[in-house]
């Protein structure tokens, strides 16, 4: 994938600039942020088992310039939505993408990122090349975490519709299902860009990327219904877009790092 194609709209740009003395101010209030820390690189752990990404950083220039106090928690994939609903955390952040029937449970920010949904594969596959090539061979295994956008993907775009469909096993967290890629007991992942090219570099020739883009999503950070938090996170996120800091984060995470270094 062409480094021009596969960054092309990560940052949704705003008209304008945002003034930093025209954000609002947190006057130093501490905000729980959850996440999972499984979906380099946005958010992972490195070598030294310190958490690192994309939205890490992000979220640490939002509060120099909103004026709080971050802390993290840790949580599983399918936890954390209903948490952030019920309250426990202030924001959740794991590349959540933004989904109608999601915002019946939490309210998202602004998109700060967009992507595109690809297959991941080992990179000797050679048994198939694209989505119906896949589907037809029923031999294949998908993996995926239930209740992600790469499940109903592989679901409804690429098999049958059948959400209990046998030929995709369930994990719990998205680097669980590359491992399992990667030692031969799944055969396909489905993941945005963002993710899929980090894990190809850093791969030395043992994972690739077939077929077309399967799809478009943008990421949000969510928060609990009505939460006071939205505006100001909306601000934060327009303003890092208008002075170019996200543009500095891709690079950062997408062209310069190589996960594994």
């Amino acid at each position: 994938m062409k480094i021009t194609a596969a960054f092309a709209g990560l940052a949704l740009m705003l008209p304008g600039a945002v003034l930093a003395d025209a954000l609002p101010d947190l006057a130093g209030k501490e905000i729980t942020i959850v996440t999972e820390n499984a979906y380099p690189p946005l958010q992972f752990l490195d070598k030294s088992g310190a958490a690192v990404g994309w939205e890490y950083d992000a979220m640490t220039e939002m509060a120099k310039r909103l004026n709080f106090k971050i802390k993290y928690e840790n949580i599983s994939w399918d936890a954390m939505i209903p948490a952030v609903s019920e309250g426990q955390y202030d924001i959740g952040m794991t590349g959540i993408t933004i989904k109608d029937d999601r915002k019946e449970k939490v309210d998202f920010s602004d998109p700060y990122m967009r992507s595109e949904m690809v297959m991941l594969v080992r990179g000797d596959e050679s048994r198939f090349t694209d989505a119906k090539s896949f589907a037809a061979d029923t031999a294949l295994l998908a993996a995926a975490q239930p209740g992600t956008t790469p499940f109903y993907t592989v679901i409804y775009d690429v098999l049958d519709g059948n959400e209990a469909n046998p030929r995709v096993k369930l994990f719990e967290t998205f680097g669980a299902t590359v491992e399992a890629l990667k030692s031969g007991d799944v055969d396909l992942v489905l993941t945005d860009g963002t993710a899929g090219k980090g894990y190809v570099d850093a791969s030395g020739g043992k994972l690739k990327i077939v077929g077309e883009k399967l799809g478009t999503e943008d990421f949000g950070f969510i928060f609990p219904k009505g939460s006071a938090l939205v505006a100001p996170i909306n601000a934060g996120i327009a303003a890092l877009k208008a002075d170019g800091t996200f543009d500095g984060l891709n690079k950062k995470w997408f062209l310069d790092y190589k996960m594994g270094s």
